[in-house]
């Protein structure tokens, strides 16, 4: 298990004071803290290393490119992909999961053709299909969740069909922590030679990920989730598929041979980096990775459960007090209080020094099926700790208290 306040030790900001008391960041399903290891990554890159990547013969550019790609390597094995070319960095999930919409999805999909999501989606996967849909004239389908806030695989299974080019679910969903069957789920799209879309945003700082196993077509993620700085993240995409796919931004560094009229391009990765990427947050990135396996997500999910399970069981003593969360999801626990908005419990619970979530999670279509306005939402990470939950139990009472 983890040694949580050894852990502690490497965040800086877990010392503040919030209102006279201390920190229970409880909003990690939105970003995550830093540990020295990876604030310490940026600021070597830039006092020994900054130069531009790929162009240069000097030290400096010889330096920093070999720092970014060997963060390409380490994020490929983390995953298991089969090779590296097949890790495309892009500044988060939302940008990877457009670049397979206006790649892929342009070429690929034609009047006619269906895209099949599901009620649990963030909006980045959510939106950019709806977006495509439109362009295309194809049609976009939905697998609903059960009451129990699981997918409904037997719906699913009646929607796949050989009109069916591509199925983009999540991974983990960020409001209810539902995760769904993805194994299966991709197993059935691909007797229809459909494509499938991982959106691992959530899922990947959780729990160990193996891509040759899951055999998904594409998938997601974004560093400042899973302990990395804003502006790093990743597509991952089968080889055979990013080939085939045509560049989604166009301009330095993904060219081969440029003449007025004409222009050759790149192989993979580069042919989809084009201009200066974030090259130190990727670099960052790299040390975050690091952190994790030095950890263990094995470690991490098993810390994250008792964290969940606890957090459950004192806030499930309070009758005000109703859980969206689905039996064996993911660190995440959203609640409403009966009477209350749940932006009038987060504001009360940052008086008390813990930080929460509240709103519609970027998740509308999911919040508009559970009946609600909105939720307020902890969500845990390594760092997090009982009495974190005690806290945030206490912030409770004390809410529940104002307003009864």
């Amino acid at each position: 298990m983890l040694n949580v306040e050894e852990i502690r030790k490497q965040f800086k900001i877990l010392d503040r004071k919030i209102n006279g008391k201390r920190l229970a960041y409880l909003d990690n399903a939105s970003t995550t803290q830093k540990p020295h290891k990876v604030i310490q990554a940026l600021t070597d890159y830039y006092e020994n290393n900054n130069s531009n990547i790929h162009r240069g013969i000097h030290t400096l550019s010889e330096e920093s490119t070999t720092l970014y790609e060997s963060a390409r390597v380490t994020l490929q094995k983390f995953l298991n992909a089969k090779l590296a070319h097949e890790i495309i960095f892009t500044r988060n999930t939302t940008e990877a999961i457009n670049l397979v919409a206006y790649t892929f999805g342009e070429k690929n999909i034609h009047e006619g053709d269906e895209i099949i999501v599901s009620e649990l989606e963030h909006h980045a996967n959510l939106i950019p299909w709806q977006e495509l849909c439109k362009r295309k004239k194809a049609t976009l389908k939905v697998i609903p969740i059960k009451e129990d806030l699981n997918l409904d695989m037997e719906i699913y299974e009646k929607l796949l069909s050989e009109k069916t080019k591509l199925v983009a679910v999540t991974g983990m969903s960020n409001v209810t922590g539902t995760i769904p069957n993805i194994k299966k789920i991709i197993e059935l799209a691909h007797k229809f030679n459909s494509k499938v879309l991982i959106d691992g945003a959530q899922l990947a700082a959780h729990t160990k990920i193996d891509l040759q196993e899951l055999n998904c077509d594409f998938f997601t993620i974004s560093g400042h989730k899973m302990l990395g700085p804003t502006g790093s993240g990743a597509l991952y995409g089968k080889e055979e598929l990013l080939n085939e796919m045509p560049p989604f931004l166009f301009g330095g560094g993904m060219v081969l041979h440029v003449t007025q009229q004409e222009t050759s391009y790149t192989g993979l990765p580069d042919k989809f980096e084009a201009g200066t990427p974030n090259i130190a947050e990727t670099i960052a990135f790299k040390s975050a990775i690091e952190y994790l396996e030095e950890i263990g997500m094995e470690n991490i999910q098993k810390h994250e459960k008792e964290l969940t399970d606890y957090a459950i069981e004192l806030f499930s003593k309070h009758k005000e007090v109703k859980i969206f969360h689905p039996e064996n999801g993911g660190g995440v626990v959203s609640f409403t209080i009966e009477g209350i908005h749940p932006h009038d419990i987060a504001s009360i619970f940052n008086e008390y020094g813990v930080a929460i979530r509240s709103g519609k999670h970027c998740a509308h279509p999911l919040i508009e099926r559970l009946k609600i306005p909105s939720l307020a939402r902890m969500s845990f990470y390594i760092y997090n700790n009982k009495e974190d939950v005690e806290q945030a139990e206490k912030a409770l009472k004390e809410t529940i208290k104002i307003f009864k």
